[in-house]
């Protein structure tokens, strides 16, 4: 819990201290007068029953009850999350045909596909998610929306196919998101946007990816990668068997070049992992909340309790 005004703290502080030292000097120099102008011998006659400690008691929740509303005055604000209903993520899926390796099975594609479809459907409801499928060839398979039922059927649909342009991915996703912002662009300006890539090879064909996420980083769009896969995936091309390990360096230099993030994922439980931490990250960002509504609350009870128990228990105001 942090302060919009801690001076408060201070002042309430002070002031709580300087009650609690007069309602002392007071007690005392009341006890003076007393035993001043009577003596011992006349109290025990007059007045047998003396003052209990149990006198203090709404001098005490008076202080409490201070303290409380010191607090509240200060503007405690509280970490929240709230959810990101103007954001945008492109989500771009390798079909490359080394997805077809089944070192994770029962193939990389299917496992992907699995976790993807998780992914789109745990996603904060007002996320616009578009999605992205890319071998040699880029097909922008949805645009961004808040459509979770068009989401999985464009995962479900994702086919194999030769090479791998994942510059050409990168660019294309910039482009969707440049045209849905100008959709909803106003006040609050262009809404955040992110790409998620996930991919188990390196590049084979189009312009660089180095490029095209140096154009992310331009954009303020930076790009969350997942290098999936292990290091001995192999696949067989016309009667050949071709190992197909993962290029982690690749994906790193995408996410390090666009200043976003880097995963990586060996077993289909691990992307389920990451895209949930994804999903999280994505959908949600932390804003302070005003908190003093409890302190208002629980301050007035007390200070309210403390005046009762001065005409109960004292009969006087402390």
């Amino acid at each position: 819990m942090t302060f919009a005004y801690p001076i408060w703290l201070l002042i309430g502080g002070v002031a709580i201290l300087l009650l609690a030292a007069g309602y002392i000097l007071i007690s005392r120099r009341r006890q003076r007068y007393t035993l001043r102008f009577a003596s011992l011998d006349l109290l025990d006659k007059v007045a047998p029953n003396r003052p209990r400690a149990t006198r203090h008691i709404p001098a005490a929740l008076l202080l409490i009850g201070v303290a409380l509303l010191t607090v509240a005055v200060a503007g405690p604000t509280q970490d929240v999350k709230v959810p990101r209903n103007r954001a945008v993520v492109m989500l771009a899926i390798d079909v490359s045909l080394s997805m077809e390796a089944t070192d994770i099975a029962p193939n990389r594609l299917a496992a992907a596909q699995v976790a993807a479809k998780q992914f789109a459907n745990d996603l904060t409801p007002g996320v616009n998610l578009g999605i992205i499928s890319f071998s040699g060839v880029v097909n922008v398979m949805l645009s961004p929306t808040t459509d979770r039922t068009a989401a999985v059927q464009a995962i479900d649909s994702l086919k194999l196919d030769e090479r791998t342009a994942t510059g050409e991915a990168i660019t294309a996703a910039l482009k969707s998101i440049e045209a849905f912002s100008k959709t909803i662009s106003g006040v609050e300006g262009p809404p955040p946007a992110r790409i998620v890539l996930m991919s188990d090879g390196k590049e084979t064909a189009g312009r660089p990816a180095t490029d095209a996420a140096k154009d992310a980083k331009a954009a303020g769009v930076p790009i969350s990668t997942i290098s999936f896969g292990t290091d001995h995936g192999s696949i067989e091309i016309q009667g050949t068997r071709q190992d197909v390990a993962i290029d982690e360096q690749s994906m790193r230099d995408i996410a390090d070049l666009s200043g976003g993030d880097f995963h990586s994922a060996a077993t289909a439980e691990e992307l389920k992992s990451v895209y949930s931490q994804l999903g999280e990250q994505i959908g949600y960002e932390t804003k302070q909340q005003d908190n003093s509504r409890p302190w208002v609350v629980w301050g007035t009870i007390v200070v309210a309790l403390a005046a009762a128990g001065s005409l109960l228990i004292t009969q006087r105001i402390p």
